[in-house]
C-alpha cells in the first residue's frame, strides 16, 4: 500500500470521510442521504457506504464512525483507519481519498498499514489490497509510515517458519540493518556466557549473539533493549507436548521486535543511543542438549541449577542482561516470550511488566496505551526469590507454578546490576491463535509501536 499527501486525488475508486455522533459530515451528500434518509448516527466503529452517481468524482463514499468527539483519542483514529481500510478490501478498491475531520495522521497510517498487512509469502493465491490512499494534509505521515515499517518487518519475521529464521539469519538481518552498527559474537567469543550456551548446544544450529548499536552525537539517554531470540523451542529434554510446540517459531517474537525497532531508527533520528542485543539460539532436544540438573554459570559468575529445560528463555536473558549492565546505558528493558504464567494472569490482550524502577515502568504503560498497547504491572516482592533456591547452586531456573511471571521476573533481577530495568512479558500477546481486535491471526508486533514512542520521548 502507497500512502501520501494530495489535496488533488479526484479520481478514486472512494472518498472516505469521518463523522462523529450528532454531527454532521464534510459531504452534503452524504449528510443528505446517509443522515436524513438512512439515519446513520457515525457509532465507533460503524461505516456506512453509498454511491455517489457521478456527483462528485469518487465512485463511492465511506463514512467512518468515530463516536463522540470528546472521546475521540489517536487509538480512536488507528481504529476508524483501519475499520476503512477493512471496508475497502471488502469492495475491492484500489483508491482512496481520506478526508478526516480530525489529525491524527500517524495513527491513521498504523492503523491502514495494519489492516493491509497479510503474511502471504508462501501463500500461492495473495490477499486483497488497497493500492493507494491519499491522505489531505497530513502532518505526521513520514513518521506514522516508518512505524508501520517496523511493525511490518516485525511481524513478517515473527511469522516466519523456523527453517528461515534461524539464529544465523537474525544476525545476518541485523548485520544489514542501514545506519546501525552490528557485531556478531560466535561462542568461542562468549564462553563467559554459560547460561545462554547451554540452552543453544543441543541444536545443530550455533547459536548467535548480537549487538546492535544506533549512535549519534551527544545523546541525552542511553537505553539497552533485549529481545528474547529462542528461534524455536521444542521444550529441549523437558520435551513440550506437539500442541504446544506449533507455533514455538514465535519465541523469537521479542528479537523480532528489538530488530524491528533498531530497523527504524536511522530514519527516525533520536537523539538517544540505543543497542539492541539480542542471545539467538534453538532450544533443541540433541545428543548435545544440557540437562536438569546441570549447573550453569552466567556471565556474572553466579550459578543456576537446571530445573526444567523449557524454562529456556530466562536463560539466554540472564546473559544478555548481565552484558547489557557493563554498557554503561541509562536503562535496560528486556521484552521476551517468557512464562504461560503470564498468558494466564492477563490473557493475549495485554503484556506483564515488572522491573527495578517504578517511574521507568510507569512511563512504559502510559506509552504503552499511546501507542495502542497495553502493559500491567506485575509484583516482584522478594519473597518470591523463596522458590527458587537451590541446595546445590545459587538458584535453580524454575520456581513454583503459583506466580510464575513474577518469579521469572525476579529470576531477572539477579543479573541486573546499577542501572534502571524493566522486563516485558509478551507471551500472551505477541502470537495470536485467532483475530483480535485489529490483527489478525499470528505475530503482532508486540512491543514495537511502544518502544519507538518511548526512544522519541527522550
Amino acid at each position: 500500500m502507497d500512502i501520501t499527501i494530495s489535496n488533488d486525488a479526484k479520481d478514486v475508486d472512494v472518498l472516505v470521510i469521518s463523522m462523529f455522533e450528532g454531527e454532521k459530515t464534510s459531504q452534503e451528500l452524504a449528510n443528505e442521504f446517509a443522515i436524513g434518509q438512512d439515519g446513520f448516527k457515525g457509532e465507533k466503529g460503524k461505516t456506512y457506504l453509498m454511491q455517489t452517481y457521478g456527483k462528485i468524482p469518487a465512485k463511492k463514499i465511506l463514512i467512518a464512525g468515530c463516536g463522540k468527539r470528546e472521546d475521540f483519542t489517536e487509538n480512536t483514529a488507528r481504529e476508524v483507519a483501519y475499520k476503512a481500510v477493512k471496508k475497502l478490501q471488502q469492495i475491492y478498491a484500489k483508491t482512496a481519498v481520506f478526508d478526516f475531520d480530525f489529525d491524527y495522521s500517524k495513527s491513521v497510517v498504523i492503523g491502514a498499514m495494519i489492516a493491509d498487512y497479510a503474511f502471504d509469502k508462501y501463500k500461492s493465491e495473495k490477499s486483497t489490497r488497497v493500492n493507494t490512499i491519499y491522505l489531505k494534509n497530513a502532518q505526521d505521515l513520514t513518521e506514522g509510515k516508518i512505524f508501520a515499517k517496523a511493525l511490518k518487518f516485525t511481524r513478517d519475521l515473527a511469522n516466519e517458519p523456523a527453517s528461515y529464521a534461524t539464529p544465523t539469519k537474525l544476525a545476518e538481518i541485523a548485520q544489514s540493518l542501514d545506519g546501525i552498527e552490528t557485531k556478531v559474537y560466535d561462542k568461542s567469543e562468549i564462553s563467559d556466557m554459560g547460561a545462554f550456551l547451554a540452552v543453544g548446544q543441543g541444536s545443530s544450529q550455533p547459536p548467535k549473539f548480537i549487538h546492535m548499536k544506533y549512535t549519534c552525537e551527544n545523546p541525552k539517554k542511553r537505553i539497552a533493549l533485549i529481545g528474547k531470540g529462542i528461534c524455536f523451542d521444542s521444550g529441549g529434554l523437558d520435551l513440550k507436548p506437539p500442541a504446544s510446540m506449533l507455533t514455538m517459531r514465535d519465541d523469537m517474537s521479542g528479537a523480532a521486535c528489538v530488530l524491528g525497532v533498531m530497523s527504524a531508527l536511522k530514519e527516525l533520528m533520536p537523539q538517544v543511543e540505543v543497542h539492541g542485543i539480542i542471545a539467538a539460539c534453538e532450544n533443541m532436544p540433541g545428543s548435545n542438549a544440557y540437562k536438569p540438573g546441570d549447573i550453569l554459570k552466567a556471565k556474572n559468575g553466579k550459578t543456576i541449577e537446571v530445573d526444567n529445560t523449557d524454562a529456556e528463555g530466562r536463560l539466554t536473558l540472564a546473559d544478555a542482561l548481565c552484558y547489557a549492565c557493563e554498557l554503561g546505558v541509562d536503562e535496560v528493558i528486556d521484552i521476551a516470550t517468557l512464562t504461560g504464567a503470564c498468558v494466564v494472569a492477563l490473557g493475549t490482550q495485554v503484556s506483564g511488566i515488572m522491573g527495578n524502577d517504578d517511574e521507568l515502568i510507569q512511563n512504559l504503560i502510559n506509552t504503552a496505551e499511546k501507542s495502542g498497547e497495553r502493559f500491567w504491572k506485575l509484583p516482584m516482592f522478594k519473597e518470591y526469590f523463596d522458590s527458587l533456591k537451590s541446595d546445590i547452586a545459587d538458584m535453580k531456573n524454575t520456581g513454583s507454578r503459583q506466580g510464575g511471571a513474577s518469579i521469572a521476573g525476579i529470576f531477572l533481577k539477579e543479573f541486573v546490576k546499577d542501572v534502571k530495568w524493566a522486563h516485558i512479558d509478551i507471551a500472551g500477546t505477541a502470537f495470536l491463535e485467532k483475530p483480535q481486535g485489529e490483527f489478525i491471526k499470528g505475530a503482532s508486533g508486540a512491543g514495537v509501536r511502544t518502544l519507538l514512542n518511548h526512544i522519541l520521548a527522550v
